[in-house]
């Protein structure tokens, strides 16, 4: 497939919301319940997204004129060593075709994930696997989930 990576508009907001959501309620239900769902669901609406979008580097990959993900790089904590990947979905029927690696090579490839040492990811339990086929580990050696269900993890660079 033939992706390609832009930086997020405004006027994405709705149509990556509904990614999102999408994303959510197909591959991530398996292994969450439906209320933790819904409240992420919430978490990216587009008013949320379109503020996110202002304190991060966020990144819509499209396939055409459609949004068949987003990804976005943050500084962590106010630290100009550390960063975090936040808001990285796929659309289901894109999964498992190079959309997933092409977001993430954009977004190591980001000011924010150059100039760091160590890049932190809350993951899914859904999406783990995929991280630690990029490098990622586990910051607790053993991968748990915390009270929320995120995994975690880190790159040392």
């Amino acid at each position: 497939m033939d992706f390609t990576i832009r930086r997020f508009q405004e006027t994405d907001a709705e149509e990556t919301s509904a990614v999102i959501e999408r994303a959510l309620r197909i591959s991530n239900a398996p292994d969450y319940p439906p209320e933790i769902i819904r409240e992420m669901i919430e978490l990216y609406s587009a008013a949320n997204l379109r503020e996110q979008a202002g304190s991060e580097h966020l990144y819509v990959l499209r396939d055409g004129e459609r949004i068949a993900g987003c990804g976005g790089i943050a500084p962590y904590m106010g630290h100009r060593t550390e960063s975090i990947l936040v808001t990285i979905f796929v659309l289901p029927e894109y999964q498992g075709k190079g959309a997933g690696k092409k977001l993430m090579e954009t977004l190591e490839g980001d000011r924010y994930f150059q100039r760091a040492e160590r890049v932190v990811i809350h993951s899914s339990i859904t999406a783990r696997d995929f991280y630690r086929s990029l490098g990622y580990q586990y910051q607790d050696g053993i991968g748990a989930p915390d009270e929320e269900g995120c995994i975690h993890m880190e790159k040392r660079r």
